[in-house]
């Protein structure tokens, strides 16, 4: 493998405490006990709106998504103010820097909050490029979906062969999204996704950012 696209939201950026927190919250007002990290990752799964469905044990309705997400995301963007990066996550870009390789980011979180948190971090000059969630038309981005159709476009702005593409994320999205464009992944279990789904892919998994690279 010759070129790294990591995942940022549970993969380099330590978010869990902050997304169950803030789901805690938008959920408070049905009823909905408290999840645990664990008890969330049980649940979780894209697109959000499903995963959402399954906590409330019906479908959602008209205009209920867009509702819980912005509230979800005004809870998100506070609390994700006391999170850091994953433990080896700075040690990890180093180490794939050291090698002359490579290495890139998409988020699906929006792209005019990504840049200046990644670079708040000190750690964007380790990648060749940054995409988050964008829009040309001034409309906000659509959050919440699958990855596939913006790894396709990263990889194209990239100008690299899929072929020589590992995927590093946290999700079975992550996955799949590497599987549409041809690359492979290798998912860590430090995120949102329950280990026996990550297992579930058949794809390796790890429990740290730097056995990762052991995949490249």
């Amino acid at each position: 493998m010759r070129h790294i696209v990591w995942d940022w939201n549970g993969t380099l950026f330590h978010d869990i405490d902050a997304v169950v927190g803030a789901t805690n919250i938008v959920f408070e007002p049905y009823g909905i006990a408290a999840y645990d990290a664990d008890g969330f990752r049980a649940v979780y799964m894209r697109p959000i709106w499903t995963a959402y469905e399954r906590m409330l044990g019906r479908p959602l309705d008209d205009g209920e998504w867009e509702r819980l997400d912005a509230g979800f995301h005004d809870h998100y963007h506070r609390l994700m103010l006391e999170c850091g990066l994953t433990a080896d996550a700075v040690g990890a870009l180093e180490a794939w820097s050291a090698t002359g390789n490579r290495q890139s980011l998409l988020s699906m979180w929006t792209h005019d909050r990504l840049g200046p948190k990644v670079a708040e971090f000190g750690i964007d000059h380790h990648f060749s490029r940054i995409d988050g969630l964008r829009t040309d038309s001034g409309a906000p981005p659509a959050m919440g979906g699958h990855k596939a159709a913006s790894m396709a476009a990263h990889i194209e702005a990239l100008g690299v062969d899929p072929a020589n593409v590992l995927v590093i994320g946290d999700s079975v999205d992550d996955a799949h999204a590497a599987q549409h464009v041809g690359a492979r992944a290798v998912l860590y279990t430090g995120g949102m996704t329950s280990r026996a789904d990550l297992h579930a892919l058949g794809v390796p998994v790890v429990d740290t950012l730097t056995d990762a690279l052991d995949h490249a």
